[in-house]
């Protein structure tokens, strides 16, 4: 059964959403901030009117693209603007947190190089991905076989076995099997550095270490040399197919315990997936406080799938409060 974990003294009694808020200013206030935010298609704290990402055209030129105002959608007229016939991609997605933990394009790993004559990992096409939110037209960072993103020096991410909490927007139509469609935290040196060395949200057909339910895509977590649905190096009956248009998808550890919970990003609440141990040979953790969007932690960038938004936490977020980022996200209204 899923349990509350990690709250701050006095926070139960506090578990109200803001009257105003995004997802970080929601886990802010109960006790597990965001450690890093990520979203090409809106600001995911309430006053943030920064960048969200920066987009590349053919001629090398840039443009950061803000949301529309504080706490808004993008501002993907900006966009259009810029890129209009011309080739466009995301060089860049900000971390809205403040602790500088941006990502850009991926490294050489030891499992593969990059398409790119340097070795490095290839730019999402800004345009692959376009949906609306609230209404408005937004874009998401569409991962194909040779596109990912990283970031080896971070601040404040979780390492070793610190609790930390996962939540991604994700399409659920766009996926495979190959390894690896991640987003989370990672080994600094692009290298399989042992299990227990990774703690990232994987989407997909994987059962490196297990599966869901059903014929697919699972949201499961990439603890490396496994992608796991639970405990059990079989299928695991409770962890669900997603195949929602839109998922939301969370992977949450703390020392001796972990969850994986699911839902559709436009209506309901998340299910629980997974709540208990870790697999066998996993715990403890060593995180090392990288992180990677799209590829695995030895940069195996073979994976398919798009990316709208995601956060890493500091500590554990109770289900409740995940439940509450869950209604948000449903309010935001992704669509088609």
């Amino acid at each position: 059964m899923p349990i509350s974990r990690n709250l701050a003294p006095g926070i139960v009694a506090a578990l109200l959403p803001l009257a105003a808020a995004g997802p970080c200013d929601i886990y802010g206030s109960n006790g597990t901030p965001c450690v890093a935010a990520h979203s090409t298609t809106r600001a995911l704290f309430f006053n943030y009117n920064s960048p969200l990402y920066t987009v590349q055209r053919v001629d090398g030129t840039y443009k950061d693209i803000l949301p529309v105002s504080a706490g808004g959608v993008a501002d993907s007229a900006a966009q259009d603007e810029f890129c209009i016939d011309t080739g466009c991609w995301i060089s860049a997605i900000y971390d809205q947190s403040g602790n500088g933990n941006d990502l850009t394009r991926a490294p050489p790993g030891g499992a593969a190089e990059g398409p790119e004559q340097d070795g490095y990992d290839a730019l999402a096409d800004a345009t692959a991905a376009k949906v609306t939110l609230g209404g408005s037209t937004v874009y998401g960072v569409y991962v194909s076989p040779g596109i990912g993103y990283r970031n080896d020096e971070t601040t404040n991410i979780p390492t070793g076995n610190a609790a930390q909490g996962i939540y991604a927007v994700l399409d659920g139509s766009r996926y495979n099997g190959e390894c690896c469609f991640d987003y989370g935290n990672a080994e600094t040196n692009d290298l399989d550095n042992g299990n227990g060395h990774m703690q990232a949200l994987y989407f997909g057909l994987g059962t490196t270490g297990g599966h869901g339910s059903g014929d697919g895509p699972w949201v499961m977590a990439d603890l490396e040399n496994g992608v796991f649905a639970g405990a059990d190096p079989g299928e695991v009956s409770s962890n669900p197919t997603a195949n929602s248009r839109f998922v939301t998808g969370v992977v949450k550890g703390m020392p001796n315990y972990w969850e994986i919970l699911v839902g559709d990003a436009t209506s309901g609440d998340l299910s629980t997936g997974w709540a208990g141990v870790r697999p066998n040979g996993y715990e403890p953790l060593e995180q090392e406080g990288a992180i990677i969007l799209g590829i695995g932690g030895d940069n195996s960038n073979w994976a398919e799938g798009t990316f709208y938004e995601g956060v890493i936490t500091d500590g554990f977020p109770s289900d409740e409060v995940d439940q509450m980022v869950q209604a948000d996200i449903v309010a935001a209204g992704y669509s088609v």
